[in-house]
């Protein structure tokens, strides 16, 4: 079993960290770290101390109305996504507590990531 990172625990809720398969367990934020741990094994788990995220991410649907999931981007060890239920919303608007909100951002919709495709092939120069 692992030991929390943190102090004291903010928000406690459950979620999915999509990470290989889908892990089913609880997503903690508290005055240290982000952490995860699984449900069904207790060896499995994610702590992510604050000063070690780069930027979240989040994928917003429906207009604001629904976010499915988010991913972390730390500064050495990669990209981590996440889900959380039902309180994704209300989980990153406690991570303000502790992350700047300038650093937590929209992910590009489908639209957004095909026009900047198109714009990146036209500005691009032929080679004769």
């Amino acid at each position: 079993m692992a030991e929390s990172m943190n102090s004291k625990a903010d928000l406690v809720v459950n979620g999915i960290s999509y990470m290989g398969l889908n892990n089913y367990g609880k997503i903690m934020i508290g005055d240290k770290a982000f952490e995860f741990y699984n449900d069904r094994d207790p060896n499995d788990f994610i702590q992510i101390p604050w000063e070690e995220i780069n930027y979240i991410v989040a994928d917003v649907v429906l207009g604001g109305k629904w976010i499915p999931r988010f991913a972390i981007e730390t500064k050495q060890n990669g990209t981590y996504r996440f889900g959380a239920s039902k309180n994704t919303k209300r989980l990153l608007a406690k991570c303000r507590d502790y992350f700047p909100a300038e650093k937590i951002v929209r992910a590009k919709s489908a639209i957004g990531i095909t026009i900047a495709s198109i714009k990146q092939l036209v500005g691009r120069k032929s080679s004769p």
